[in-house]
């Protein structure tokens, strides 16, 4: 057997990886594997990732051979892998594709499928036959338009993603260019990372391309990848995101970015509902309606226009009644925009199926050492409780022990010396509970921009941020996303949504943006010590770890 001691991983029989964190080889073997393996565990010293369907078929989709993957796999081993897994490995990536999804010359759909077997395979499984319209040939079935996306959804959970090269509507066209030089007249140009972005998606109009989902890290410059996008496409755009502040930001980037005049925007809003060739919205009120069992009455502007592309800007936080009318839209060229396609529910098969494969992903780190986001420092301090508050919280309910950890009042303690360890820094304190952001609105004399701020106050107070006119802000997870802050470069988080990856991702976001004297950042996360706080955090640390970031520990004196 041979044994390669310098090399990282060991390649396990269950499709388990193991990364040795302090081998010379760790860095290229993270970065080997991390298209095709998802991060499970982050402990001190080894690592383990998990080579799932899922991720098999999205390094698949974005046009990584078998081949590539379990060659990487060889090549960093410490000890020969098992020939099992290199099996599994080629037999689950050659199942992309197997079905396919294409046009017919009259316009109808069709869904071929790769042999007979196959064909008679999924021919009796329940949840794709009802989707199957008559048996044209012995290997392709007619296809009703409206079930394009549910049947997709169908046969990646039958095991079979289908390659969807049905093509799409153009929609009533779009003249967008990007600008060379900003309205404040400063150049600008997309990365290198960004046209390769936009090439993954766009593939030159090939019904290959079209529709998925690009994936890069907070400050990296996802919005201009959008308008990039736009520009590829020439059609009418809809712009769906996360929050009315993300509405404003994509207008000034898109303003200040390309040729579109103000009048070729539009806001759909709580406050205006106003379509234009390109209208920006929110997930939230699309999602809306008057009762639980009611219609969803906004939904009526995916109808509004001839779309040719849709936008879901941070579509890790797609909710499922969009998840829903996003089935019916398949038939338009869709683009994800996400830092991290990590979803707490589970549903990331859903934004496969229905959004489309991640088309283009880059390591933090890469980008980091390429100095388009900030080097960041991550440190996990850890809060003991006074011996009252201990012995509430070992009194307490399972569900009540998570808050009372979380607004351990020693925490108010350690903010107040970080601001003044960290005097002369912009800082964002951001933190789950409203009680708590009051409390540490009132110690430091810092503004709080919860959810019920209005969105004329929420703009005042991050213009006053960005202009120095305050150094600190305390956020509620207002803060999570789409927040235009770029000169933030210390973050302290006092409390989080109990394990929650994608939400640690975000907030360290926040502060990655490239700092003007090429400054790191600094993301503090408060732990309350020896509670069930500490494993939450572990895995919070998932996704950050998976990127090549480490915690130091800091543990406060009793």
């Amino acid at each position: 057997m041979t044994y390669i001691p310098e090399n990282a991983l060991i390649i396990q029989s269950d499709r388990s990886v193991l990364l040795e964190v302090h081998s010379p080889g760790a860095e290229a073997a993270r970065d080997a594997i991390a298209p095709f393996a998802e991060l499970i565990k982050s402990p001190e010293h080894i690592h383990t990732y998990q080579m799932s369907p899922l991720s098999v078929w999205n390094a698949r989709a974005a046009g990584m051979p078998v081949t590539e993957m379990i060659a990487a796999l060889r090549e960093h081993a410490k000890y020969p892998i098992p020939e099992a897994v290199a099996q599994e490995i080629a037999s689950l990536g050659s199942r992309y594709g197997l079905t396919v999804i294409q046009r017919a010359d009259d316009g109808d759909l069709l869904l071929k499928m790769a042999d007979l077997p196959l064909a008679e395979l999924l021919s009796r499984n329940t949840a794709v036959s009802k989707l199957l319209g008559d048996r044209a040939s012995d290997l392709i079935f007619q296809v009703n338009a409206a079930n394009r996306g549910v049947l997709k959804q169908a046969l990646l959970a039958a095991g079979y993603p289908a390659e969807d090269l049905a093509g799409y509507v153009d929609g009533d066209a779009l003249e967008i260019q990007l600008r060379s030089l900003s309205q404040a007249g400063v150049p600008f140009h997309l990365r290198d990372y960004q046209k390769e972005a936009v090439a993954a998606f766009y593939q030159a109009g090939r019904v290959q391309g079209g529709s998925g989902v690009i994936v890069l890290p907070c400050g990296a410059g996802k919005t201009l990848v959008g308008m990039a996008a736009m520009t590829a496409v020439q059609s009418n755009t809809l712009v769906l995101t996360s929050s009315l502040t993300s509405v404003r930001q994509w207008r000034r980037e898109l303003l200040d970015k390309t040729t579109l005049p103000a009048d070729a925007i539009a806001e759909y809003s709580g406050e205006s509902k106003q379509t234009a060739p390109v209208t920006l919205a929110t997930y939230q009120i699309l999602s809306y309606r008057s009762s639980k069992d009611g219609e969803f009455p906004h939904f009526q502007l995916f109808s509004a226009r001839s779309w040719g592309l849709i936008i879901y800007d941070e579509v890790h936080l797609l909710p499922a009644p969009i998840f829903r009318i996003t089935a019916e839209l398949q038939a338009r060229r869709r683009l994800g925009l996400t830092a991290t396609l990590i979803r707490e529910d589970g549903k990331e098969g859903d934004v496969f199926a229905l959004i489309g494969p991640k088309r283009y992903d880059v390591p933090w780190r890469e980008l980091e050492g390429q100095g388009f986001i900030a080097a960041a420092e991550c440190t996990e301090i850890r809060v003991p409780q006074d011996t009252e508050r201990q012995m509430e919280y070992a009194l307490a309910a399972k569900r009540h022990q998570f808050r009372i950890a979380a607004e351990n009042p020693r925490k108010y303690e350690v903010v107040q010396s970080l601001l003044h360890q960290q005097a002369g820094h912009r800082i964002l304190i951001i933190g789950e509970y409203l009680d708590q952001l009051k409390q540490l609105a009132e110690l430091t004399g810092l503004p709080v921009v919860t959810g019920k701020t209005t969105q004329p106050e929420r703009d005042r107070l991050y213009e006053e941020f960005r202009s120095g006119k305050i150094s600190g802000l305390i956020l509620s997870r207002v803060g999570n996303f789409a927040l235009d802050l770029p000169d933030a470069d210390v973050l302290i988080q006092v409390s989080g949504k109990y394990g929650s990856r994608q939400e640690e991702a975000q907030r360290l976001g926040r502060v990655l943006r490239p700092k003007a004297d090429g400054g790191s950042a600094q993301f503090y996360s408060l732990v309350s010590l020896r509670t069930c706080e500490e494993d939450f955090a572990r895995h919070r640390q998932l996704f950050l770890a998976e990127q090549g970031y480490s915690y130091q520990i800091e543990i406060v004196d009793d």
